[in-house]
């Protein structure tokens, strides 16, 4: 498929995981991707893979996200935003610190505020786009993770506000919520808890409905419909992308 022939994407935290894997995918069907990440050297092996473009970018600074946005919108469109950028500070709640919780917040919900609001306004004035942001299941609720829980609850909150204020100028905004997928991140988890990334990928395998863990190619794969055309009259909706209801 080459639905995105001709088409610009910009993917935040694209360099690793669920963003190397959702520029591969757009890049794969025909998009020019821009990746942003904090680290410019992997954003550009992700960039030089794929024969996309690196930019340098700490989503919690305004000037950093509006210069990645300006970067995209240099081929003259920007088509879809997928804001994949994200950190995890864990803790119970009586021992986490303000800075646990700012740093999860300024780079999960600022951030993706921030690149929304840059990304719509090159949308709006071209009556067209799809923003994809990233959410997840522990927005439900997840113990150790109040930050990152609060933070990944406000971005659906977002995600079904931005689609009721852009609707009309035919700019759709969704949201997609993983469950537990192998990268970089969740390795992080299995690290805090003192257990090896082995056994924890075992341990949630068996209680999912699907009897895997997620892959970031399982996420991307969702993400890439929502940037698409097949995608048309889907709009503000929280897609669960979790290996079982």
């Amino acid at each position: 498929m080459r639905r995105f022939e001709g088409r610009t994407a910009l993917v935040t935290g694209g360099a690793r995981g669920i963003g190397a894997a959702t520029a591969t995918r757009l890049a794969e069907e025909g998009a020019h991707v821009v990746v942003a990440d904090f680290d410019e050297a992997a954003a550009t092996e992700t960039a030089e893979r794929i024969g996309g473009r690196a930019v340098r970018c700490d989503v919690t600074s305004r000037a950093d996200v509006e210069a990645a946005v300006a970067a995209a919108a240099e081929t003259g469109r920007l088509d879809a935003l997928v804001t994949c950028a994200g950190i995890i500070r864990d803790n119970l709640v009586h021992k986490m610190t303000d800075d646990d919780w700012e740093a999860v917040i300024a780079t999960h919900l600022r951030g993706t505020f921030l690149a929304a609001q840059a990304a719509q306004a090159h949308m709006t004035e071209q009556q067209s786009g799809s923003i994809v942001l990233i959410s997840s299941t522990s927005a439900l609720g997840n113990r150790g993770q109040a930050n990152y829980s609060a933070a990944k609850a406000g971005i659906q909150g977002l995600a079904k506000t931005l689609a009721i204020e852009l609707g009309r100028f035919d700019v759709r905004v969704n949201c997609v919520a993983p469950g537990f997928i192998a990268t970089a991140m969740t390795r992080q988890t299995a690290d805090r808890i003192g257990v090896s990334f082995e056994d924890f990928q075992t341990a949630v395998a068996e209680q999912t409905p699907l009897r895997r863990v997620g892959r970031p190619e399982d996420v991307s794969g969702v993400i890439a419909f929502l940037c698409s055309d097949d995608a048309a009259y889907v709009t503000g909706q929280v897609i669960y992308v979790r290996g079982g209801p």
